[in-house]
């Protein structure tokens, strides 16, 4: 509950208000009363209260003043809410040059006074959730300072004894990552909804399995990076772990490691630096590492030690056999073959030791080429469910066999669209027909002209065009037609053989007979009855 004082000169209004309105159920607690602004004052001063409820008339210091004197002595910050008999302007424009939350006036409103309080019990809450994020981020703060080396040497020195450090304390920088959690492989949303119920955010779980590792006896810096956590930690910590780093990270990584569905998580640790001033060095190092994550797949951890340097890593294109291979596979619908491909290409990434930079730029290139062909046979990329992940797929965490199944299956769903394109491609593309049909029904077009113009059979498209809607084409330009001559029969007073002519009939008495026909009906008995029903 939130603290809340009672300042009133009349002794039958605070005991109204302690018994009109329900405090605890708006969030306050009323710990004191007084009856003049100068006993409130004192207590203020002594009980530091988070609200302050005043009138404003009151004999010694009124509220007004009381307001002021609080906050030029700046002993308490409290909230302050009037309450007054007196309806003034005045009155109320200073108290709100004051920073006063609320001013109300007498009789008191019970709704009006509980909502008032509800109002500042949410904005107490805020402002206290603001300071303990405020002073968790202070440590947080720092280590962004020290990794992009902005502190001084004397600011280090402080920092170091709050932090309980030693400034020549050898130190280590590593990234914890959280891979292949994404939602990118088509789970279903209801259930990646209740896992999100069940894990607590990564940098939570961290911070649990670090404090369990250690009973809690060690103090651990946790600073969020986009898309993992980086850990400051002392060397020191590594003693019950035999002083080694690898297998401290591998205890870690085996408590962050959940039952999820293929969730994989990665550590990697940069080579140590003395002292705080040097943590810089340890996070360069920890970027390094962060390079070799697609070929320790198998460990999920990279280790730079001293002794043991990396082998240097490649930023070459993809082999250009294996990528014209690739699409000759996907667009000949050969899903095993193309399996195999992929399975050899990324099998490239890892034996000549492709570095994160230069498989994405080979996944891409195979992505723009799979487009490029979309666009060529006019198909519609936005149908392919699985390129804006693919086209993301860096913004996120992945393994390389995360990213491998996400390739495979933008590959094997893109193969699939081809084979429609083509199959719309064989079947003459009858969207397009009739489209032309709608946009020329007006004109002298028949089955066999627009099959000439298709390059296609007339009783091919005839065929076609009845399976594909269900209707002879013949009866599709007839209700085209007869729908048109209604509508300039309804909006127009054209004469009837006019109508016939830009609708496509070029004879008025055939024209009559079809509409007949169709309405039941002729377009002069149509016209008529419309007059007549006006």
């Amino acid at each position: 509950m939130h603290r809340a004082i009672l300042v009133d000169d009349e002794v039958f209004t605070r005991k109204g208000l302690m018994k009109l309105i329900d405090w605890e159920a708006c969030g306050f607690r009323v710990v004191e009363e007084a009856d003049d602004g100068e006993d409130a004052l004192a207590l203020i001063e002594s009980v530091r209260p988070d609200v302050v409820i005043t009138d404003i008339r009151m004999p010694v210091l009124d509220g007004l003043e009381l307001i002021r004197q609080v906050q030029e002595n700046g002993v308490a910050h409290p909230f302050f809410v009037i309450i007054s008999g007196y309806d003034d302007f005045q009155y109320a424009r200073q108290a709100l040059r004051y920073g006063v939350q609320d001013f109300l006036l007498k009789p008191i409103n019970e709704q009006e006074f509980s909502e008032a309080l509800r109002r500042l019990n949410d904005r107490l809450l805020k402002q206290k959730q603001d300071k303990e994020r405020e002073t968790r981020l202070l440590p947080s703060a720092l280590v962004e300072a020290l990794i992009m080396e902005e502190l001084d040497e004397e600011t280090l020195r402080i920092w170091a004894e709050r932090l309980h450090l030693n400034t020549d304390e050898s130190l280590y920088y590593l990234f914890a990552e959280n891979n292949d959690a994404a939602e990118l492989f088509g789970r279903e949303e209801g259930s990646q909804k209740e896992n999100a119920h069940e894990i607590p955010p990564f940098k939570q779980r961290v911070e649990k399995a670090l404090a369990e590792m250690t009973d809690g006896c060690l103090t651990f810096y946790l600073h969020e990076h986009r898309n993992r956590i980086g850990i400051l930690l002392p060397a020191r910590s590594l003693g019950s772990f035999g002083g080694s780093m690898r297998t401290f990270a591998e205890k870690v990584r085996i408590k962050l490691q959940t039952e999820q569905e293929n969730e994989r998580i990665f550590l990697y640790a940069g080579r140590p630096a003395e002292g705080l001033l040097r943590l810089a060095d340890s996070y360069s190092s920890a970027k390094e590492a962060l390079l070799y994550k697609y070929h320790e797949e198998e460990s999920g951890l990279v280790i730079l030690e001293e002794e043991k340097p990396l082998p240097p890593l490649s930023y070459i294109a993809i082999n250009e056999v294996l990528y014209h291979e690739f699409l000759e596979k996907l667009e000949e619908q050969q899903l095993a073959p193309l399996d195999d491909t992929i399975e050899r290409m990324f099998a490239t990434f890892h034996i000549e030791l492709f570095a994160p930079e230069a498989v994405k730029m080979a996944i891409h290139q195979c992505v723009i080429g799979v487009l490029r062909i979309v666009e060529g046979m006019e198909g519609d990329k936005s149908a392919l469910s699985t390129l804006h992940p693919m086209l993301n797929w860096h913004d996120q965490n992945l393994t390389i066999g995360g990213l491998k199944r996400l390739f495979r299956q933008f590959a094997e769903e893109s193969s699939l669209y081809l084979a429609e394109l083509r199959k719309e491609q064989g079947n003459g593309g009858i969207q397009k027909i009739r489209a032309y049909i709608d946009a020329h029904y007006q004109e002298n077009i028949s089955l066999k002209s627009i099959a000439r113009a298709f390059y296609l059979n007339p009783v091919y498209l005839g065929q076609l065009f009845k399976k594909t809607y269900g209707v002879y084409f013949n009866d599709y330009l007839l209700q085209l037609r007869i729908a048109a001559a209604k509508k300039l029969l309804r909006q127009t007073d054209r004469r009837i053989y006019e109508v016939a002519e830009q609708v496509g009939f070029g004879n008025a008495d055939y024209f009559v007979t079809q509409f007949e026909k169709l309405e039941h009906l002729t377009p002069s008995e149509y016209r008529n009855r419309l007059k007549k029903d006006a």
